[in-house]
């Protein structure tokens, strides 16, 4: 006798509360913008300034002349005269560009450094937080709700507030960098490696404690080598995300790129911006491939 092995389908009452429930959710959704709307109106937050159409395409048009052409073209001298005519300074504008270029390739290889070393260090510190925040290990409940706790805390606050918050405390300097982008990112590789070890196959990891084996042994040999693929794979793409985010640290004070981005903003040196964002974007579509190849060899 044959089966009928057609999936179920939903039944039409499934169906309309499904409808009525996706309705709910966009009504509330659009009550939300208008909500929004309307506290922002009230203030003024919604204005475009002044002439926002004429900035936008000056802005633009500043930013379509990255500086580094500069190096690349016969620039002339530029002369600084006082209002009697008095010539009070001049200006290699190539010369000055060379000496940019130099202090932003120091500047790359310092945000390097801050992701790199961040990365490492929140990887090893993630490691027993993870192993204390999975659901299936036979962990003591109170320091499994710490460890998730912790975990989350870290997750939630964003590598900038932690910047500014480790600046005040260990000075300005790729120090502070390192500690934020540890902080924040080891709750993020501490999570994927609690939800990994939750769906990976325990079963060596019993036959080691059955036959005796200490908590450490069984965690060592029979945990680890199997997650050891998946917490590469995430470290790999932590390490790609904290390079993005450690471009902007500086901002904070924390060194890097950050802070030519920072004193190119204040002074609208749009070229020079232009510079660094061509700079960044090269970086992160680099490490995005290489670390996309790596993980799909892990694979």
């Amino acid at each position: 006798m044959m089966q009928d092995c057609t999936a179920p389908t939903p039944s039409f009452k499934n169906m309309s509360l499904i409808r009525k429930r996706w309705w709910m959710l966009l009504g509330f959704y659009i009550v939300a913008v208008w909500a929004a709307l309307n506290l922002l109106s009230a203030d003024g937050g919604l204005s475009m300034g002044r002439q926002p159409w004429k900035n936008l395409t000056k802005t633009f048009t500043e930013l379509s002349s990255p500086s580094f052409l500069t190096v690349l073209q016969e620039q002339p001298l530029k002369e600084f005269r006082s209002d009697d005519g008095t010539l009070l300074r001049v200006e290699d504008p190539q010369k000055e560009e060379r000496d940019f270029l130099s202090g932003m390739w120091r500047a790359t290889l310092v945000t390097l450094a801050i992701a790199t070393i961040g990365t490492a260090l929140a990887a090893l510190i993630a490691i027993p937080f993870g192993v204390m925040a999975a659901q299936n290990l036979p962990t003591f409940a109170p320091l499994r709700r710490f460890a998730q706790g912790f975990l989350n805390v870290c997750r939630s606050i964003h590598t900038l507030v932690f910047g500014l918050f480790l600046v005040g405390i260990v000075g300005l300097g790729p120090m502070a960098g390192i500690l934020a982008v540890a902080l924040h990112s080891m709750g993020t590789i501490g999570k994927l490696f609690a939800e990994a070890i939750e769906t990976t196959d325990l079963g060596p990891a019993y036959a080691i404690r059955s036959v005796g084996g200490s908590r450490l042994q069984t965690v060592a040999w029979g945990i680890v080598p199997s997650l050891l693929p998946t917490w590469i794979s995430s470290v790999l793409y932590i390490w790609e995300f904290n390079i993005r985010d450690s471009t902007v640290l500086g901002l904070v004070g924390a060194g890097g790129l950050g802070l030519l981005l920072s004193e190119s903003l204040a002074l609208f040196q749009w070229g020079r911006l232009a510079t660094l964002l061509i700079l960044i974007v090269a970086l992160v579509w680099t490490f995005d491939a290489i670390s996309r190849r790596v993980r799909m060899a892990l694979n």
